[in-house]
């Protein structure tokens, strides 16, 4: 090749030829490929950098796997979670069963006091005891002040109404004192003072009483007693001739305080209950009221009655039907109180309503076995975010960018749940009650898991999201780096054809003259 001369235009020609040939087989690779950057030769900067965009997008694609693997989990434990509620709803419904049954019990634990008399709703304390005068002089020693007197003392005589005269024994100059007052009997009918007529009415005695002490003292005769109200604030005292010839015999008595008036009574815990110290009287914070007194033993699983004769029952509440009355205790349970010696008995169960319970233990039962299942069953690819697993995800591909998700234990231990056994639990309101506010406490951890579980999901798919997009940047990157624009590959290709066509004329023309010169030899 080297022996062959040519000349300068044509050797000019077929460089051009040569150069158009060259781009047009790139332009037509580009084409091919699609890309303008095929090799570190073709551009070494654009090429490594594309790279390197493409191998992060892998790296992240290949977590996008993890990723969804553990939108799974998620979805798996909110999938447990849902059917979780859905049985500690069921359980609640079972306890509410036991509520709407009947007691369980045909006997509750009660006691009774003695009779208290004249306690009613109103006033629980009672009247002061009754004292039938049988001498010829009565001292009351026990009469200290009004607070301690609610009721009457009652003289017994011959009297039989207030409109009975005193003539019968009674003579002229006789005396009756009645709290150091005498009374003297004169001839005649007379009411004023201190003197009474022999002829005179029991009524009038009594007014004139009334009249010199004060205070209604005298009020009625009844069967046979001349009633003396207690509204007194000081001894009484009565003496003198008349109280014979009235029909009183020899012999003293005392007339004490309402019964309950100023006494304790305490009972221990029942059922659970608050324990009850009652103190009975008028004065703060004292009881002297059913209602009151209803109210103290609220707090302790009890209640009240009070008979028409004055006896105060204390039974358990519905609620604490299965237990028995605590020890009673106070000065109201001393020798000669109300509510001496008193030891409460235990209830008395029915069979067919502890059946029906027992019955419905073996439900609710059943129905924790199905939650420690449930919990057991909520997995996915081996991990259960419901039975204490732990999910890791990692969101990028130098590792630092995580979310770590701590598992729970939701059985029914984890949740605070426990099975119930037949003949100790659900036997009263009380046990039932405990079993709910176990129920709600479970349900309020299963929405309060729900809530931060559902929150880890959003934050899980944000950043799935987030991946799928961020690789899409990334690719998008690389290709506008490397990728070749067919529309001006195309166009350059057509413009290198009609170069090279010109190119291929031009060599021809360049030749023409040695053409001729090979003309001339011929």
């Amino acid at each position: 090749m080297s022996g062959i001369v040519l000349t300068a235009a044509v050797r000019q020609n077929l460089l051009a030829l040569q150069s158009t040939a060259s781009l047009l087989a790139t332009t037509q690779n580009d084409l091919a490929t699609g890309n303008k950057v095929n090799t570190a030769l073709d551009n070494p900067t654009e090429f490594f950098t594309a790279q390197s965009l493409n191998n992060r997008a892998g790296d992240i694609a290949n977590l996008l796997d993890g990723i969804s693997n553990g939108v799974q989990v998620l979805q798996a434990a909110n999938t447990g979670l849902t059917s979780l509620q859905s049985l500690v709803a069921n359980a609640q419904s079972i306890a509410h069963q036991v509520l709407q049954s009947p007691t369980g019990y045909d006997t509750k634990s009660n006691v009774s006091s003695a009779v208290i008399p004249g306690a009613t709703a109103q006033n629980l304390l009672g009247n002061n005891t009754n004292a039938a005068v049988t001498g010829s002089t009565v001292t009351n020693d026990n009469l200290t002040s009004a607070a301690n007197i609610t009721s009457s003392t009652k003289l017994s005589g011959t009297a039989t109404s207030t409109s009975n005269d005193l003539s019968s024994g009674i003579t002229v100059g006789d005396t009756l004192t009645v709290d150091g007052t005498t009374f003297t009997f004169v001839a005649g009918n007379v009411s004023a003072g201190t003197n009474i007529g022999v002829g005179d009415t029991v009524g009038n005695l009594l007014s004139a009483i009334d009249a010199v002490t004060g205070t209604s003292v005298a009020s009625s005769v009844a069967s046979g007693q001349v009633v003396l109200n207690t509204g007194i604030t000081h001894n009484l005292t009565l003496a003198g001739s008349a109280l014979a010839k009235l029909g009183l015999s020899v012999g003293t008595t005392n007339v004490g305080p309402p019964q309950l008036s100023g006494k304790i009574l305490t009972i221990a815990a029942t059922g659970g209950g608050t324990p009850t110290s009652v103190t009975f009287g008028t004065g703060p914070g004292q009881v002297s009221s059913l209602n009151a007194l209803n109210t103290a033993l609220a707090a302790n699983n009890l209640q009240a009655s009070v008979s028409t004769t004055g006896v105060i029952s204390i039974i358990t509440s519905n609620d604490a039907a299965s237990s028995t009355i605590g020890a009673l205790g106070g000065t109201a349970t001393l020798s000669g109180q109300a509510f001496n010696g008193l030891t409460a008995p235990a209830p008395v169960a029915n069979a067919d309503s502890q059946a029906t319970r027992a019955n419905l233990v073996a439900q609710y039962n059943n129905v924790l076995a199905q939650i420690n299942t449930t919990s057991q069953d909520a997995s996915f690819n081996g991990v259960n975010l419901l039975n204490g697993d732990t999910l890791k995800l990692v969101f990028n591909e130098t590792g630092r960018s995580t979310l770590n998700i701590q598992g729970v234990t939701f059985n029914d231990a984890g949740l605070g749940l426990a099975t119930l056994t037949a003949g100790t639990d659900f036997l009263d309101s009380n046990s039932a009650n405990n079993v709910l506010a176990s129920l709600d406490s479970a349900s309020t951890t299963l929405r309060s898991e729900a809530s931060a579980l559902g929150s880890n999901l959003s934050i899980v798919q944000i950043r799935q999201d987030f991946s799928k997009n961020l690789i899409n940047v990334l690719q998008t990157g690389a290709s506008n780096l490397v990728l070749a624009d067919t529309n001006e590959e195309a166009a350059n290709s057509q413009a290198l054809s009609t170069r090279q066509s010109i190119a291929v004329s031009a060599l021809a023309l360049a030749n023409q003259s040695q053409a001729s010169v090979l003309q001339l030899l011929r």
